[in-house]
């Protein structure tokens, strides 16, 4: 049986989120698609690299499909990202009039969309974006562990390996 087009672009934003992991960001994707499924704009996670704050996976992707068709708003565009977006992103998504947004992992710690808030519920906002979690909600997860145990593994290394007489360096001046 095919996948669903919902499961197809949370793919291809799991490719995305690769990306930003070997680029050393939280692996983190996004991809817009218009009405009709065409993708209009991809992000990954970029913050540590670009020195910005903002290049979240989903800013990144608004951005591109925004330049794409020469207009800040996006109405009947959906936005699929792997993890639940943050209070920004959801911001910016709301500002964009997306009639969509699809996430996979829920995040317990940022999440915007129930997972600490819940900002498409305030219905005093004027404009409305229909939110679905859970799309591949396993795997994008799954990716995230893994990229967070990579991390701890890596700094448990640093901090345990012995130090050599050879390797301790005189202070400069002695």
């Amino acid at each position: 049986m095919p996948e669903s087009p919902d499961t197809l672009l949370m793919r291809r934003a799991l490719s995305l989120a690769e990306q930003a992991w070997r680029d050393g960001e939280v692996p983190v994707g996004a991809v817009v698609c218009d009405a009709d499924g065409r993708v209009l704009g991809e992000g990954a996670n970029r913050p540590i690299g670009g020195s910005d704050p903002t290049a979240h996976a989903e800013i990144q992707a608004l951005r591109a499909a925004c330049a794409r068709v020469g207009n800040y708003r996006l109405p009947g565009a959906t936005l699929y990202v792997t993890l639940e977006p943050c209070a920004m992103c959801m911001g910016a998504m709301l500002h964009a009039r997306l009639a969509r947004v699809v996430f996979g992992a829920r995040d317990p710690k940022t999440g915007a969309c129930g997972g600490v808030i819940d900002l498409p519920a305030v219905a005093a906002l004027n404009h409305q974006t229909v939110v679905e979690g859970g799309v591949l909600a396993e795997e994008c997860g799954a990716q995230l562990r893994a990229f967070f145990r990579e991390r701890r593994d890596a700094g448990r290394r640093r901090v345990a390996a012995p130090v050599e007489p050879d390797d301790v360096q005189p202070p400069a001046g002695l």
